[in-house]
């Protein structure tokens, strides 16, 4: 294939792409909130927690965005309920908005903190603007939100329950030109480890540790790396994204979102403080 021929596109989502578990905390009753809920991961995590039943409250700054998803829950006929809450996660006053909705919604028991961005520069040349930006989105607003849910889990009658944050290869190795990213992935294993502390293990935290998903934000990211080092769209994905790893093919964000499910479903009590790494071996082989 030439580069002329070389095409990036996100995969449509199916329903029998989505993981489906028997769960006694898996029905409407249970309210799940899923940040980044207009697109991407957290779109497609969103309708995945539908899909099992859950009421979600899908938070974004993207409000065509979340309608749009509240669009693929009508279609895909689920037993849960997507909940539309424009949310900007830079404001302390709409995160305590966002979560004071969700337990109005139902029992509160999950958190998944999927909103992600990125930018692509040295360290030297990082905007500061830019570093604020994406730490305050990937790594203050988790915490916000932590800090006004956790009151809400421990009130259930069994306090059972769970935060989730999204991580990456990035937050186990360092790359340039990530510089802001890599920080604030860095820090959620710290966040997501003292959320497990804290919890008296009935409320768990994890973390899900992805390679590279093909998602909107991941084609405008291979075409920013192609820009940033003078090299083809085509060689940004097999040379620089797959060139170590394994499996020589980007995840989708259902093989993500179902690893949500599976987290917060019953079958991993354990997992609690750690992080589940699919990454296709890119980050524990080596050429």
């Amino acid at each position: 294939m030439s580069d002329a021929d070389f095409d990036l596109g996100a995969p449509e989502l199916a329903p029998e792409d989505l993981l489906r578990i028997e769960d006694p905390y898996f029905s409407p009753e249970t309210v799940a909130i899923v940040t980044g809920a207009a697109s991407g991961i957290g779109r497609t995590t969103a309708v995945a927690l539908a899909a099992n039943g859950l009421t979600v409250v899908g938070a974004d700054i993207d409000e065509d965005g979340l309608a749009g998803t509240a669009t693929f829950v009508d279609e895909f006929d689920v037993d849960g309920e997507f909940v539309q809450s424009p949310t900007d996660l830079t404001d302390d006053g709409d995160v305590e908005a966002v979560v004071a909705a969700a337990a109005e919604a139902g029992t509160l028991r999950f958190v998944a903190n999927v909103a992600g961005m990125q930018h692509i520069a040295s360290i030297a040349e990082f905007p500061m603007a830019k570093y604020d930006l994406l730490t305050d989105v990937m790594l203050r607003s988790p915490f916000k939100l932590a800090q006004e849910a956790i009151p809400h889990i421990e009130a259930t009658g069994d306090g059972v329950g769970a935060i989730a944050n999204m991580s990456s290869v990035h937050g186990h190795y360092a790359t340039k030109d990530k510089p802001a990213y890599i920080t604030a992935k860095h820090g959620i294993t710290g966040l997501t480890r003292a959320i497990a502390a804290e919890g008296g293990g009935s409320l768990r935290g994890f973390s899900v540790s992805v390679g590279y998903v093909l998602t909107p934000l991941m084609v405008d990211q291979i075409a920013d790396t192609a820009e940033e080092r003078g090299i083809s769209e085509r060689a940004v994905v097999e040379d620089v994204m797959l060139g170590q790893a394994r499996t020589k093919e980007m995840m989708t964000p259902a093989e993500v979102a179902n690893l949500f499910v599976f987290g917060f479903s019953s079958h991993a009590s354990h997992l609690n403080g750690a992080d589940l790494l699919f990454d296709g071996g890119y980050t524990h082989t080596y050429e």
